[in-house]
């Protein structure tokens, strides 16, 4: 299989322009470098420019009209931090601009096996002299800081005169766009250059952030290279320029290429920071003798093979459906691009492949992104994990400014664990965050059996967050423990008592926080757990008692479990008579507009019947589900995801179907027309789990690994691979049976359609008759 996605065009338009920006992105979850033309943009156009270190931040004011107690007046941003990307082409005088002379072709392609892109302009100057010109990125996954270009020319028609105009520029400032809230209002001037110079053949920057003082050095090192027209190695004489500045290092070669000839400017570009390294600068020089000792051929080599290695443990496959198995495998590369590597970062809503949402990571990198990783690179799910509990402190203390005595509350929407929301409405109200984390925690232990993680790091977010629950919530005259004034998922709908979704998620966290306490008392290992939450027997039975009691709304009535305990009690708003261009209602309707009203921007209640699917019936969870769906306007790009996986698992495989096509190409397609400031990184992961969660109707329960699949009726079948308990297993599923094999591990055994089999070296493959008709919820 090859994973390729390609876009060729005749002509070039900002529109195009931008959204490949976004698509033909490179990243290693250390740094993202947006797709922009090495030449840039026509005068007048309005792009996203950018290179970014995931967790390399400044600190911005946030102004606040009434400042009141502890409001966030200040938040993280990340920082575009250099340009390495620019090269400049004059071709016999004519720059090379795609919108003047002719254009032929301009191809631009991911290769997904080989982790780099590729770009071919075949285009003719104004003045009729015809070139080639290929361009190839590459950020390394075997050596994060390293970003490297090979910028190619052939004379195609005569001999033809060339400048290559190579530039560093460390003067750089972010994107904005006052008109939408998803992304900053103004563009600010984040780093300060404090040295701009040559050294050892490469120019290096190294600049720091405004407030947050942070550091990062910039270096960039520029060769050519000549062919002749069989590829044969040739010289060519050719004049070289330095141009220094005190933000800036422009590199210009002159020459003149015979007809048939080729240049190659080969850029290696290195980017390191203060947050990982104590002298930035002797790193970035270390990176630089590691490539040119190597050389760039080794590193394509690497990059090859680590992405066989990431194939090999996540490939899935599309069986009748090309066109969604391409987007699949998109979807998938593109997580890989976005995930951390170390406890410094996580996964932000944008990856690192655009300045929407500021770079901030949610609770989207929780409960939609890390299941990928949890099931296919359980390895890179714990470093992710990392992040929450280097950023442990920071939640106690956000804790406290809200008024809690005891535990910790993650922020809404963070770089270094700070609250970044101004608006603590749909912001810092939506507490369920604290559950999303321990959800993932717990996730990862119950696909992994991995209780050392437990005892290390996972456990002492679970008690703190249970803390916050019993801090928050309290009991009412019936005796249920109630959390009021809180903000589920549902951002069209604020501060309300009782969410559903929220006291689900409080339950689960509160009840595992308990449980895994209990089974470190069992296995020896809890000494370290208990010294620093200083957790006593009171408090357990404090929490179990909360647990129990927690009120689960559920309306007789209309038999379904409403959203909150005033919401069945609003007007239900008339989506069917709404203006397409009123949608999304965020940017056209006033916030309390829209709260006073029954619409849902995403899934909320929904979202509770995939993650806590044990704690209701399956004709509730069908009722809502028919209720929820007439009402929400799946604004948001979490939402199609979800209600695809729900639908799935009730047996609405249709409308399951129906769901995933609707997100699974939301970024190729442009679905949202949005793509332009990054890609949806959660709901690409949403996608992922609408095969497996929702189609395999795989779970992971505490008593085993369940599936219950069905194949959606356009599809031939479909295939994945995934990991349990250290297995590697692989998943087959055509219109007549279930295939399960054991590729690598011990034996063990799983559930298929309710019934155990056991998978061994002698009984590597077990295969069961497909039942069509399958419901895959599970209930206690």
């Amino acid at each position: 299989m090859n994973r390729i996605i390609t876009r060729t065009y005749k002509e070039h338009s900002q529109g195009i322009n931008n959204l490949n920006e976004t698509l033909f992105h490179n990243a290693n979850g250390y740094i993202g470098v947006r797709g922009s033309l090495e030449e840039g943009v026509p005068n007048g156009w309005n792009t996203m420019r950018g290179t970014y270190i995931n967790g390399f931040y400044d600190v911005i004011p946030m102004k606040q009209a009434e400042n009141l107690c502890n409001f966030v007046d200040k938040k993280d941003t990340m920082v575009n931090v250099a340009d390495t990307m620019t090269i400049k082409c004059t071709v016999d005088g004519d720059n090379l601009d795609m919108t003047t002379g002719k254009l032929f072709k301009h191809e631009r392609t991911l290769n997904m096996d080989a982790g780099y892109t590729d770009r071919l302009v075949e285009w003719e100057s104004p003045k009729g002299t015809d070139i080639d010109v290929h361009v190839r990125r590459m950020t390394s996954f075997v050596l994060l800081p390293l970003f490297s270009i090979e910028y190619s020319i052939t004379a195609k028609n005569k001999d033809t005169q060339i400048v290559l105009q190579s530039s560093h520029i460390a003067g750089v400032t972010n994107y904005c766009d006052p008109t939408d809230p998803r992304l900053a209002a103004e563009s600010l001037k984040n780093l300060e250059v404090v040295v701009m110079e040559m050294k050892d053949g490469a120019g290096y920057a190294v600049s720091q952030t405004s407030v947050s003082k942070l550091k990062m050095c910039s270096l960039s090192e520029n060769s050519v290279s000549f062919t002749d027209e069989n590829g044969e190695k040739i010289d060519v004489s050719y004049d070289k320029e330095i141009i220094s500045k005190a933000d800036r290092i422009d590199e210009v070669f002159t020459f003149t290429l015979r007809k048939g000839e080729s240049v190659t400017l080969t850029k290696i570009n290195i980017y390191e920071d203060s947050l990982r390294e104590t002298d930035c600068v002797e790193a970035a020089y270390r990176d630089l003798r590691k490539v040119k000792d190597n050389t760039l051929a080794y590193f394509y080599e690497k990059q090859a093979d680590y992405l066989k290695e990431f194939w090999k443990n996540s490939e899935m496959t599309i069986l009748g459906d090309d066109a969604s198995s391409d987007a699949v495998a998109f979807n998938m590369y593109e997580l890989l691009q976005a995930a951390a590597k170390d406890k410094y970062c996580s996964i932000a809503a944008k990856g690192l492949s655009g300045e929407g949402y500021e770079g901030h990571y949610f609770w989207d990198t929780e409960v939609f992104i890390l299941p990928f990783f949890i099931m296919t690179n359980p390895s890179l799910a714990k470093e992710i994990l990392k992040y929450r509990y280097y950023t442990l402190d920071k939640a106690r203390e956000n804790a406290k400014l809200l008024g809690h005595k005891r535990g910790a509350l993650y922020p809404w929407r963070t770089i270094t664990g700070a609250e970044c929301s101004g608006y603590f409405v749909s912001g810092s109200a939506a507490y369920h965050i604290n559950a999303d984390i321990a959800y993932a925690i717990i996730s990862y232990y119950l696909t992994t059996g991995d209780i050392d993680f437990i005892a290390d790091v996972g456990e002492e977010i679970l008690v703190e967050t249970a803390r916050l629950w019993l801090d928050l919530g309290n009991y009412n005259a019936n005796g249920d423990f109630v959390l009021n004034d809180v903000t589920g998922p549902d951002e069209y709908t604020c501060m309300i008592n009782n969410n559903y979704y929220t006291n689900c998620a409080a339950k689960y966290n509160i009840s595992w926080a308990v449980k895994l306490y209990e089974r470190l008392i069992e296995e020896g290992k809890v000494s370290a757990v208990a010294s620093k939450t200083g957790i006593t027997v009171e408090e357990l039975g404090s929490m179990k008692a909360a647990a129990d009691k927690m009120l689960l709304l559920y309306d007789k009535k209309l038999g379904i479990n409403p959203q909150d305990d005033s919401f069945l009690s609003k007007p239900i708003w008339d989506l069917e008579n709404t203006p397409k261009e009123d949608f999304p209602l965020l940017l056209h309707y006033h916030p309390l507009h829209l709260y006073r009203y029954q619409v849902c921007k995403q899934a909320d209640t929904v979202l509770s019947y995939f993650m806590f699917e044990e704690m209701q019936d399956i004709e509730t969870m069908r009722k809502s589900y028919e209720y929820y769906e007439k009402i929400t306007t799946h604004d948001s790009s979490l939402s199609t995801c979800a209600f695809s996986i729900v639908a799935s698992r009730l047996g609405m495989h249709d409308k399951g179907y129906a769901y995933f096509g609707d997100s699974t190409k939301l970024d190729l397609e442009n679905t949202h027309n949005n793509t332009k400031d990054g890609v949806h990184t959660a709901n690409m992961g949403g996608c992922y789990m609408a095969v497996v969660n929702g189609f395999a109707g795989v779970r992971i329960r505490e008593d085993g690994m369940y599936i219950a699949p069905f194949v959606p009726a356009d599809w031939e079948g479909y295939r994945f691979v995934m990991t349990y308990m250290g297995r590697l297993l692989s998943i087959n599923v055509d219109r007549s049976d279930v295939k399960v094999s054991l590729l690598e591990g011990e034996p063990i055994e799983i559930y298929i359609y309710g019934k155990k089999y056991a998978l061994s070296d002698r009984n590597n493959e077990i295969s069961v008759k497909i039942d069509g008709n399958c419901v895959a919820v599970i209930n206690s």
